[in-house]
């Protein structure tokens, strides 16, 4: 179990990678646009959550506290939760990073966002929000000058 755990993190390596460190390169972008990317660590979870898929139907059809950690005790079903979120992660990493790359939001800046979407993409998500509205704003304010300028333009 602990080799398909490490496993369902170690197949989105790859993916995060090219976002992080080759953001610019055509195929990067090539590779990020498709969803199937999400597919890899999903493949592990299915691996891993078929044999305790009764269990895990019962605590999402009746969460509690109780329960989840009571099922989080066998490796299976922790296993299967962490390539939920493996899963989850790459997903909305790769959302960021393709809305970051149409917004052209620089990628020094976007690198470590990235990161910190694989980290805590709860705390990642909203910064990345807020980079994005900044950018946004900025964008629309350099437009207004432009406009009203006619010697930039």
């Amino acid at each position: 179990m602990s080799t398909l755990f490490d496993l369902s993190f170690f197949v989105t390596v790859p993916f995060w990678a090219l976002m992080i460190f080759a953001p610019t390169w055509r195929w990067t972008r090539t590779i990020i646009s498709s969803p199937w990317i999400v597919l890899v660590p999903l493949v592990v979870w299915a691996i891993v959550a078929v044999p305790v898929l009764g269990a895990m139907w019962s605590l999402v059809t009746s969460p509690s506290l109780d329960a989840i950690t009571e099922a989080a005790a066998d490796p299976a079903v922790l296993t299967a939760l962490w390539a939920q979120i493996i899963a989850w992660d790459l997903f909305l990493g790769r959302w960021v990073y393709l809305d970051s790359r149409e917004r052209n939001i620089h990628p020094l800046l976007m690198g470590p966002l990235l990161i910190g979407t694989i980290l805590l993409s709860p705390i990642a998500f909203p910064i990345y929000l807020v980079v994005r509205e900044v950018a946004r704003r900025a964008r629309e304010g350099s437009s207004a000058v432009s406009q009203a300028d006619p010697i930039s333009a």
